[in-house]
């Protein structure tokens, strides 16, 4: 590696990103950020989707709540 260039990635690595980004405005524009967090943290923790029935359940009632499911032309399998 480049002398100096250590302390530069080491910087870059630091800076924290608060803008949100795609993904994250896709999101929010559901309305169901919260229970998709919920839902993405559930799994990380258990790493199994079985776990996480009741916080699917929850995320899929908010999803159909706000209309989602028509503006995606979700059907319900």
């Amino acid at each position: 590696m480049v002398k100096g260039m250590e302390s530069r990635t080491a910087a870059a690595q630091l800076v924290i990103d608060d803008e949100p980004d795609d993904w994250d405005k896709r999101i929010f524009s559901t309305g169901c950020a919260d229970e998709n967090a919920n839902l993405t943290d559930c799994y990380y923790a258990k790493k199994d989707w079985r776990a996480c029935k009741s916080e699917m359940e929850t995320f899929r009632q908010c999803w159909q709540r706000h209309g989602n499911d028509k503006r995606t032309e979700m059907k319900d399998a």
